[in-house]
């Protein structure tokens, strides 16, 4: 199937004002265009992630929301981890999208919000910190190459308010190139 056809739902957003994991499970998240969500530490014009700013702190934010299927949680608990919602960073838990198989640059309607995918998250240490097993459990080799499950960064192109409940929907292809066209 396109991924342009995929539906899915919002479970949760997530924020957290402190870095560090978990993020709380909150009812709403305010999105804003170009910057990330209200209130949370990974907002800005500039990158908030901790290692990536140390290494260059002039480097644009295109890590402004983390998204995580819903699913991984499922995966996870045939492992006898059990975790939800927030525990791995996230801002927003979807289900019935394949996340993980989402290209750079697709482009998902979430709410009243539009989300550009911009990067595979490298999941680190800080996992483990939840569950001493999740790291490894979210991180699997095959063919010799690293198969990341633990969420993918994207950039907010449209601002808004997103709930548990709202619609999830990647959109077709050049499908929105401003805030008009929503």
């Amino acid at each position: 199937m396109p991924t342009h056809l995929l539906r899915g739902t919002v479970i949760a957003v997530c924020r957290n004002p402190q870095p560090g994991l978990p993020k709380p499970v909150v009812d709403a998240v305010h999105l804003i265009e170009n910057w990330g969500i209200e209130g949370d530490y990974h907002a800005g014009h500039l990158v908030r992630h901790r290692y990536l700013a140390q290494k260059d702190p002039a480097r644009p934010n295109l890590r402004q929301v983390l998204l995580v299927d819903a699913a991984v949680f499922v995966e996870l608990a045939q492992h006898d981890i059990h975790i939800g919602p927030g525990m791995m960073g996230e801002n927003i838990t979807i289900a019935g999208i394949p996340v993980m198989q989402l290209a750079i640059g697709a482009r998902l309607a979430v709410g009243s919000a539009v989300l550009e995918v911009t990067e595979k998250r490298s999941p680190c240490y800080q996992l483990n910190g939840i569950d001493s097993r999740l790291l490894k459990a979210v991180v699997h080799k095959q063919n010799g190459q690293p198969i990341f499950k633990a969420g993918m960064m994207a950039q907010i192109l449209k601002g808004g308010w997103i709930r548990a409940g709202d619609l999830v929907n990647v959109l077709p292809p050049g499908a929105f190139s401003s805030p008009e066209e929503v």
